[in-house]
């Protein structure tokens, strides 16, 4: 027996194998709705048997929907359930602007979240303006405080924050801080143990095994947001780092765009939160001093559009391409990275050849040297179609709007890539007020009128070994 143990075991070893690498293939044609994702990790299998399974297993499985789901069928029955379905109301808008009612009926599908009404909605421009105002909020807070950032960096602002927030904890006030794992190790060390100190509650999303700095791991919670007392809310793209204070001169100052909201769309960031807290440590936060009742405090219809890898289909890149549909007039985009797939790509060049006006706002110069490689090597893309690129000068700008017809604005934590599209966690609103958007369209004004124009002939004269760089670059777009 035993020397016919020895004469079968790599047999019956290279069956297992086998067994493996085919259920790893079936499982990604199966469940992979991008082709290419399914092309891609089949193509890995096969080349390099049993490891691309295992990377497939740990890697390529989306395990957030499951425990996401999961986690929602235990939710207590005082939060409001994140699919229910709610009756649409066309929203009130002028003449010129009547055909977004067809917008909001489609993010009403998309998001399946009401439309709100009476909103307040105010830009905040760089730390300058938003920490301040954060912190003056964090100090009047006397019943409850949600911060939810991807980056929080042990920084002179980062400390400014953990000191507003202990001091809240010693007053009574009941505090929740979640932080993104690979955002929180941006800075060394990070931000827990001073957290710890002010004896602050505090949560880390998903933990990971890479220590270090990791800009392009998938599967972050990539959303900003924080609510006082459940009635005042900031969100945006501004993540909590002191190069965000331009005053500060810091040598990687970035400039950015937050807002203040007040009104009843403040309790969908709040359920946001909740949602994300829950699925870190399990705590329901359900009930009062969480969710409070709400009056209107400005005239804004907005919505919260909440996106993410756990869910059944994907809100903002839908929304995305539902307003690029309905625009008529005039589409303004701002973002700090502009790797759209390819039926974005399409969809932003019907547009322009539609006669709408297209302009698109990103740095000159990338924070991520892979993806402004990858940007410029497919800018021709949309140039060609005749949509206008601007590239802004230094310090890097981490600005993210979408204005259509100078009437509907969307705002928040989403940019223009595969990581926003498919793999991090989001959060968005959808705004309707002609008096935002233009608000919004003065301040990239200004952008574009410091702005170099792109030009097709630019992107051609660059030598021969910084294009084929870039076009390499490309490649991995999806990854990026």
């Amino acid at each position: 027996m035993p020397d016919l143990l020895y004469a079968i075991w790599p047999h019956i070893t290279a069956a297992i194998l086998l067994i493996i690498d085919i259920w790893a293939a079936s499982h990604a044609i199966l469940y992979k709705r991008d082709p290419r994702s399914a092309t891609t990790w089949i193509g890995l299998i096969i080349l390099f048997p049993v490891v691309g399974a295992v990377l497939y297993i740990f890697f390529g499985i989306n395990r957030i929907q499951r425990r996401a789901t999961h986690l929602r069928g235990r939710a207590p029955t005082a939060l409001e359930p994140r699919h229910k379905e709610h009756t649409f109301t066309a929203p009130a808008l002028a003449p010129e602007h009547q055909h977004l009612a067809s917008l909001a009926l489609a993010v009403h599908r998309i998001s399946r979240a009401p439309l709100l009404n009476g909103n307040r909605v105010t830009p905040l421009q760089n730390g300058d303006e938003a920490y301040p105002a954060m912190l003056d909020a964090i100090a009047q807070a006397a019943r409850s405080i949600t911060l939810c950032s991807y980056i929080f960096d042990h920084d002179p602002t980062g400390l400014r924050f953990a000191d507003a927030l202990g001091h809240a904890v010693a007053r009574g006030v009941e505090v929740r801080v979640l932080i993104d794992d690979v955002g929180a190790r941006y800075s060394l060390p990070p931000i827990y143990s001073a957290l710890n100190r002010r004896n602050i509650h505090y949560a880390v999303f998903m933990p990971t095994f890479f220590h270090w700095r990791m800009p392009y791991i998938n599967l972050r919670n990539h959303r900003k947001i924080l609510v006082v007392d459940g009635q005042t809310a900031f969100t945006g793209g501004m993540n909590i780092r002191h190069n965000n204070v331009l005053t500060a001169h810091t040598r990687d100052a970035v400039q950015d765009l937050h807002f203040r909201i007040e009104g009843p769309v403040v309790r969908q960031l709040q359920q946001a939160f909740v949602e994300d807290w829950a699925f870190a440590t399990r705590e329901q936060l359900a009930g009062e001093p969480w969710f409070v009742p709400l009056e209107p405090r400005g005239d804004i219809l907005a919505r919260g559009i909440a996106d993410g890898p756990d869910e059944d289909h994907d809100k903002f890149r839908a929304t995305l391409h539902t307003a690029l549909a309905c625009a008529q007039h005039r589409v303004r985009i701002a973002t700090p990275y502009f790797l759209p797939d390819p039926s974005l790509v399409s969809a932003l060049n019907t547009c322009s050849l539609r006669g709408v006006e297209v302009d698109i706002v990103i740095p000159k110069k990338c924070n991520l040297r892979a993806v402004g490689w990858a940007t410029r090597a497919q800018l021709w893309q949309v140039l060609v179609r005749g949509c206008r690129v601007w590239l802004t000068p230094p310090p890097f700008d981490h600005t993210k709007l979408l204005i259509v017809d100078n009437a509907w604005s969307h705002i928040g934590s989403g940019n223009w890539d595969a990581r926003s599209l498919r793999l991090n966690f989001e959060f968005n609103i959808e705004c309707y007020s002609p008096h935002l958007a233009a608000e919004l369209n003065t301040r990239l004004d200004q952008k574009i009128a410091a702005a170099h124009p792109a030009t097709l002939a630019e992107l051609d004269a660059r030598p021969l070994p910084i294009r084929l760089r870039d076009g390499i670059a490309r490649l991995f777009w999806p990854y990026l």
